[in-house]
């Protein structure tokens, strides 16, 4: 019997969280994936051929576009049944990690790479929720009790 790959919510505002979450490639790449992310140019040219849903931006402290987000998770994530939710933020995430646990969907969090001796406001909300928190740095594991350091994505 073929083994079943879990389906993989990748969710990530575009720049620099999209950077670090493509980079992780070689452990997404062949599973049954949709990204959820800006409707931006560097996203979609380096999402060419992915499902991607866009999702709405700004989301940094702009609480009409974190209603609308969480609307949006809501549809998806009822649709689309995800078993992991990954995230490298930033606020597009919360929604989603939080709805995802409500449907019983794993969430990894993994905190950027330029974070190194203090939390981000998307860790400080998502961290009680997620079921692995991922640092890129030693020193963030005293900042974030009970995460794992794997060290640097790049």
């Amino acid at each position: 019997m073929a083994q079943q790959h879990p389906k993989i919510c990748l969710v990530c505002s575009s720049g620099g969280h999209l950077t670090q979450l493509h980079m992780l490639e070689p452990w997404w790449h062949d599973k049954d994936r949709l990204w959820i992310t800006f409707d931006k140019e560097d996203a979609n040219s380096l999402l060419k051929g992915e499902h991607v849903i866009h999702c709405f931006c700004p989301t940094n402290r702009n609480l009409h576009n974190l209603l609308r987000n969480t609307a949006l998770a809501w549809r998806v994530l009822r649709r689309e049944r995800p078993d992991v939710i990954v995230s490298t933020g930033a606020a597009v995430a919360v929604p989603f990690m939080y709805l995802g646990r409500l449907f019983g969907a794993r969430t990894v969090y993994i905190e950027v790479f330029d974070r190194i001796d203090r939390p981000t406001l998307t860790g400080r909300l998502i961290r009680p929720i997620t079921n692995l928190f991922v640092v890129q740095w030693p020193t963030m594991e005293r900042v974030y009790k009970g995460s794992v350091n794997l060290g640097s994505i790049f």
